[in-house]
């Protein structure tokens, strides 16, 4: 079941294109035209909206969804007849379009509230593979690809602080067994021994370094460059848009074109990656792109979050690409007019 904030962000959207006069008139009537909602989805809503525990999201939600039925690059007035929610669904593969519904068959959107996430991905998908090829394996541990020796003084130092018997003495041999008792001895959120943490500071700069060196390394060509770039803000063969709102609850609406109105626009001059000293392996990336008839140089910024899926030593490493511009300053994001 989804959670209730998403399905505020989502349903409250879809609703407030149909043209009612506000969200309690849409909530009694329960309109048909929604698809794959039952009645459950509107008691919830209708109970979270007497207890008043959303109501950043209700109306948030609601406004975007009118600016969309109002506006040039939406339906321009013209109600829908159907808006399809997708739910909490799991589909059968990769989805390159990260859209919450689905509206007259056409326009499809994403509801992003209070994320700068582009994509959560394998690090070898992000820094060798350049988001080209998405597989269901995320491959070797990329800790042990890109830092094995930092990687094993870290274990093992782990493991003498908090004397653990029974382990591995190499870090590449853990089974779930081990990774498990690791789990246990020290929870998730909970400060690393003072004599251990030289050693993860180490090993994330490490990560870092060679996280970076290797993307940077992936980027060959100007077409290497330009692909990635279109991959990396999700630009896709047919255009889509995204309703939400950012981390300081300001509303975002924007469309996000295709790589074609992108080419016919901008110029991608430039890309680089670099390692930042964090808490954790942190890569920094920025794109350069020019306007092609003013020149004018935009850059746009980002990070990727390189750790364990479930906690230290637990799960595979991950890579969480995050934009740091602002999305509507972003080429190849047009807002909503």
């Amino acid at each position: 079941m989804a959670a209730l904030r998403t399905e505020i962000t989502e349903i409250v959207t879809g609703l407030a294109m149909l043209g009612y006069r506000d969200l309690d008139e849409a909530l009694d009537v329960r309109p048909r035209s929604v698809v794959n909602l039952a009645d459950e989805h509107y008691e919830r809503l209708a109970a979270a909206r007497v207890a008043e525990s959303h109501t950043h999201e209700f109306e948030t939600a609601w406004e975007n969804g009118r600016v969309f039925a109002r506006s040039e690059d939406g339906l321009r007035g013209r109600p829908p007849w159907t808006v399809e929610w997708k739910g909490p669904h799991k589909p059968p593969g990769y989805e390159q379009v990260p859209a919450d519904l689905r509206v007259d068959h056409v326009y499809l959107i994403s509801c992003k509230y209070g994320s700068s996430i582009l994509h959560n991905a394998g690090p070898s998908h992000v820094f060798q593979r350049r988001l080209a090829e998405k597989r269901v394996d995320r491959g070797p541990d990329w800790f042990e690809v890109s830092a094995p020796d930092a990687y094993q003084e870290f274990y093992r130092s782990y493991v003498r602080s908090l004397g653990l018997v029974g382990l591995p003495d190499r870090v590449g041999d853990l089974d779930r067994h081990g990774r498990t008792i690791l789990k246990a001895a020290l929870p998730k959120r909970a400060k690393l021994p003072a004599e251990v943490q030289q050693y993860y500071e180490a090993f994330s700069i490490a990560v870092s370094q060679a996280s970076a060196e290797q993307w940077n390394e992936s980027v060959t060509s100007a077409r290497h460059r330009e692909d990635l770039v279109w991959r990396l803000l999700r630009l896709q063969a047919a255009p889509y848009f995204v309703l939400g709102a950012t981390t300081q609850r300001a509303p975002l609406r924007y469309r996000v074109g295709t790589p074609w109105d992108f080419r016919h626009r901008f110029e991608v001059t430039g890309f680089v990656a670099w390692p930042e000293v964090a808490g954790q392996p942190l890569v920094k990336w920025r794109v350069e792109v020019a306007d092609r008839d003013t020149r004018e140089i935009t850059a746009i910024d980002g990070h990727v979050e390189v750790r364990w899926t479930h906690g230290r030593f637990s799960g595979a490493p991950e890579a969480k690409v995050h934009l740091d511009s602002a999305p509507h300053d972003v080429p190849g994001y047009f807002p909503l007019q």
